[in-house]
């Protein structure tokens, strides 16, 4: 049980931004200066990690969620609302820069991933937010591979294994049914996909 929280924790979904915006800027030949990919890593750091923390951190002090898990539904929707906004922020502000376009795009997907699950809660339907972010991920390396013919395969097939473990902590935990595995993985996906050839 230890090791299961252990896994759902190091892999949780509020360190995907930031490790998409590093492997960006670890892979993609484009010439950015060392002042602007740290100013970048920073603002995404502070915005997709350090407010959704003090967001929840709130949230918990006034008793609006029982605990940084979320396990209802109406746990979920203020702070997928209030992520899905800062994502789609800060696309646009990468793109406003011309100097990162393809990580803008992987914001905007994952502003649509958090959109598309903010309107499925509205039909009961709860998704696993650990899939979404880990597939979310995959999708967003499939778009560097495909955009500058990198060969990512060693790291999408170390990936695919993480996402078999968080997928199996998650069930094991009971925090989600295999659908909601399963969903997840298709939306975060399929939005990245989506976003980056609805702008090629």
């Amino acid at each position: 049980m230890k090791f299961y929280r252990f896994i759902s924790y190091i892999f949780h979904p509020v360190i995907i931004p930031i490790a998409s915006a590093l492997l960006y800027f670890i892979l993609v030949p484009v010439a950015v200066s060392k002042a602007f990919s740290s100013r970048v890593l920073g603002i995404v750091f502070v915005m997709t990690y350090i407010l959704p923390i003090v967001l929840l951190y709130i949230l918990k002090r006034v008793k609006l969620i029982e605990d940084f898990e979320l396990k209802t539904i109406n746990e979920r929707k203020f702070p997928v609302l209030f992520v899905a906004i800062i994502t789609f922020l800060l696309g646009r502000l990468l793109l406003q820069t011309g100097l990162a376009n393809l990580l803008a795009y992987s914001f905007y997907g994952c502003a649509l991933a958090l959109g598309i699950i903010y309107f499925l809660f509205f039909l009961k339907i709860k998704t696993s937010l650990h899939t979404v972010g880990l597939a979310g991920l995959i999708g967003f390396l499939t778009t560097i591979s495909i955009s500058f013919q990198l060969n990512v395969l060693l790291i999408l097939m170390i990936l695919f294994v993480v996402l078999g473990l968080v997928a199996t902590a998650r069930l094991f935990l009971k925090a989600h049914q295999p659908k909601e595995i399963l969903l997840g993985f298709i939306i975060g996906v399929c939005s990245q996909l989506l976003i980056f050839y609805l702008h090629r």
